[in-house]
């Protein structure tokens, strides 16, 4: 644990440091980067060993809190979260550098590098902690940091509401952890996890974590926070908050069915139901989407949904005995964390460099940035084909071994048990196809055809310090895709002390599954040289011919214009139109007028129906109500006292009764 405590000084040194110098240049921005470049180098290291199988570490330290104590622990699963931790932590700091140097001037970049150093330590701590005090002290350390992260432009109307909103879900969130750590702690007389146990209301636990992590998390209807706060934050801190923040849900939620016992089927349903309905509408949502980085955010609540799903599986596989379905549900769903980590950081680092080049984030403005932007282009390329679950790349695999646990659930489970294996299935399916389309749509319209607007028309490739970033997670997305049974395999010690499965079952359950596995890798290698042999005979066969480049075939019109490619819009209408009862989009046509019309549109808006239909007229509803109680608001200390002095005796009153 010395490394860890090393990291998190680092952390501390960084933050405090980069207000320090906040007047001294660009001291601010180094010095806040180099803290979490150092804090993640001195951590990873015994993390990796820690997640290969080495044994567990702690450090217990007297705190002077009540029920609280210093109780950090490193074991296997803390392990695994802290690595995509670390990973996208270190290349948002280096991303960074170079995104904020366009605020230079306009902005104080001190409060950026200070929070984002607060952050990172916080979700640091937020998996090592093992005293439900520490835990959530750092949970709210958390949320905090990143509000004031997502409220970076708060002149914009826009941003601050979503700072609000996500701090308002942060802390609905914090209300039921804060309960569920209560009763967990009054029932074993102590808040340190190692004593947590239910010997009773084990369901009533489940579904506070459910609720208090799946808002962090972002599972529907509790996503709302999300798709407002991560294109409001600078892009750097989107890819923290949706690569890795978010997953501090899933890890907590983990984390509690640890000291749940054995799980009860219905928990298994309850985990497939809330993926389906998480992925389902979150790609749907996506489809409808004009800014991208507000598609990539509705992208996070349907992988979410895809985690879900795994633990579902492997929670229904373990209520019934079933160790294989069990061991390759929840390694299906672990995996998706990390590779979700590792594309949807790409991919959110792909958008700033759109923004950062072409200063705007609206796709049906983009277009031809393949020539403009190429190595934007090609990791967003493989970004987008990753997060679409397309071999031979990492997202494939863990969804190939959900599929895998489902089928076999299909087949070997009787009765009830086989239900929401059978429901899985489809579901996976139709997100894959549906987030297919929807990159198609997102790459098509960005990055092929023609300019549409001045936007792209001048944009230009942002630098290496923001391009190697996303060079370095393609990798990691290509090396899982093609060496994934060598990952699943090194996953036994992570996947046996989830499930409570002994390492050798656990072991044999991974060898079946790392076999059929390493067959798709196989194929996907001979794809990849298949594809690199036809790309140099192509540029052989054309390395001594005059090549020219002409228009395509114009159907006719002798001046074809930008405007009559495909829009966004127009690209996703056959879908969007086939889901329209589930979207609920809005049109909006401006018809032409006369013999020579001047002005003619059509537009779509597609709201969030969970926000506006359930949420938005809650917290109305509420504001009116309170608004009778604005009068007891005199700004005077005196009616304070007396308000304190009647609850008070109130409280009294009610203790002798």
């Amino acid at each position: 644990m010395t490394a860890m405590l090393v990291s998190l000084l680092f952390f501390a040194a960084g933050a405090a440091a980069s207000l320090i110098c906040a007047n001294r240049g660009r001291w601010p921005t180094f010095l806040g980067a180099g803290g979490i470049i150092l804090g993640c180098a001195c951590g990873i290291v015994p993390a990796v060993q820690v997640a290969l199988g080495a044994s567990a570490q702690s450090v217990r330290m007297a705190w002077d809190v009540p029920y609280g104590n210093l109780y950090l622990q490193l074991d296997a699963l803390s392990a695994f979260f802290l690595l995509p931790i670390f990973l996208i932590s270190t290349l948002a700091a280096l991303y960074g550098v170079e995104y904020l140097e366009a605020y230079r001037g306009k902005k104080a970049l001190a409060p950026p590098w200070f929070f984002l150093n607060a952050l990172t330590a916080s979700m640091v701590v937020v998996v090592l902690a093992r005293n439900a005090v520490l835990f959530l002290m750092a949970w709210e350390t958390m949320a905090l940091s990143s509000f004031f992260l997502v409220t970076f432009e708060d002149e914009k109307e826009s941003t601050r509401q979503a700072g609000w909103t996500y701090l308002v879900a942060s802390h609905i969130g914090t209300a039921f952890l804060l309960v569920l750590f209560v009763l967990l702690g009054k029932e074993n007389g102590s808040l340190d996890f190692n004593r947590f146990t239910a010997s009773s209301g084990a369901g009533l636990l489940f579904v506070l974590a459910l609720v208090g992590f799946g808002t962090k998390a972002g599972f529907v209807p509790l996503h709302v926070w999300l798709p407002e706060a991560h294109p409001a934050a600078p892009s750097h801190v989107s890819a923290v908050m949706s690569a890795v923040m978010i997953k501090t849900g899933i890890y907590g939620l983990i984390r509690i069915l640890t000291f749940l016992g054995p799980p009860q089927a219905w928990w298994g349903w309850v985990l497939c139901a809330v993926g389906l309905t998480s992925g389902i509408p979150g790609v749907l949502l996506a489809l409808a989407q004009h800014d991208l980085k507000r598609l990539l955010a509705y992208h996070s609540v349907e992988n979410i949904g895809i985690i879900a799903l795994g633990l579902g599986v492997g929670i229904v596989g373990l209520s019934v005995g079933a160790p294989f379905i069990a061991v390759v549900g929840f390694a299906g769903a672990m995996l998706h964390v990390l590779n979700h980590a590792l594309f949807k950081g790409l991919l959110f680092f792909g958008a700033g460099n759109v923004a950062h080049g072409a200063h705007t984030r609206e796709i049906d403005h983009l277009g031809g940035l393949v020539r403009r932007m190429p190595g934007t282009s090609a990791t967003f390329l493989i970004g987008a084909a990753a997060i679409s679950g397309l071999p031979p790349l990492n997202g494939f695999v863990s969804e190939f071994l959900i599929y895998l646990a489902s089928f076999k659930g299909t087949i070997s489970l009787e009765g009830s048990g086989s239900i929401p294996m059978l429901a899985t299935i489809p579901g996976l399916a139709l997100i894959g196809g549906l987030a297919v389309a929807c990159f198609t749509k997102a790459f098509g319209i960005v990055f092929l055809g023609e300019p549409r607007t001045r936007h792209g028309e001048d944009a230009r490739e942002v630098g290496l310090a923001m391009l190697a970033p996303g060079f370095l997670l393609s990798a990691g997305c290509v090396f899982i895709g093609l060496f994934g049974s060598n990952v699943v395999r090194s996953m036994g010690p992570l996947i046996s002390s989830v499930t409570g499965l002994p390492l050798i079952a656990v072991g044999e359950s991974l060898a079946q599954a790392a076999y059929s596995v390493a067959r798709v890798g196989y194929f996907g290698a001979v794809l990849i040289g298949v594809a690199i042999l036809l790309s140099l005979a192509r540029a052989m066969a054309l390395a001594r011919r005059r090549v020219v480049t002409a228009v395509t075939w114009d159907c006719g019109y002798a001046q074809p214009s930008p405007r009559m490619q495909y829009t966004a819009s127009s690209f996703a209408q056959p879908l969007t139109e086939s889901f329209g009862m589930l979207l609920g989009t809005r049109r909006v046509l401006t018809a032409p007028q006369g013999l020579f019309p001047q002005r003619a549109g059509f537009h779509t808006q597609t709201e969030d129906p969970y926000q506006s239909g359930i949420f938005r007229p809650v917290f109305c509803a509420i504001y009116r109500g309170m608004a009778y109680f604005r009068p007891l608001q005199q700004g005077r200390v005196q009616f304070y006292i007396l308000y304190i002095a009647i609850t008070l005796v109130v409280l009294l009153l009610w203790q002798l009764v």
